[in-house]
């Protein structure tokens, strides 16, 4: 996660995922022999426009193990589960900068469908 989230303190990650598993916040990891390879971060969550849905918040596979189909486990792994909670939709955001991510998930059968906008406040 932290190649992902590179503003994360280490010391404050788990209090804060903690504090996220209140509202609903999963992860979901893959190892290899020796690490976790990949991590997803996730939540299933109802609203108007989706109905019932995964949302991922967070997926990211060490550099060094990329193209290894990790990627393309986890992305399997998220859709069983949201398919066995009753969810009508699986989605998730990636920053404009991420091509290398883009291109995957478009393999992975996944859509461009909206525009994300966003305001800092602090």
């Amino acid at each position: 996660m932290k190649q992902l989230r590179t503003e994360l303190d280490e010391a404050a990650f788990v209090p804060l995922v903690r504090e996220l598993m209140t509202d609903g916040y999963r992860l979901a990891y893959l190892r290899d022999e020796t690490q976790v390879v990949c991590v997803a971060g996730f939540k299933i969550s109802q609203n108007l426009f989706y109905g019932r849905h995964l949302y991922v918040e967070d997926l990211s596979t060490l550099e060094t193990e990329r193209s290894k189909d990790y990627g393309k486990r986890m992305m399997a792994r998220l859709r069983d589960l949201a398919i066995a909670d009753g969810c009508n939709a699986f989605h998730l955001d990636s920053g404009v900068q991420r091509h290398r991510a883009h291109k995957f998930y478009l393999n992975q059968n996944l859509s461009i469908v909206s525009y994300h906008f966003a305001e800092r406040l602090a």
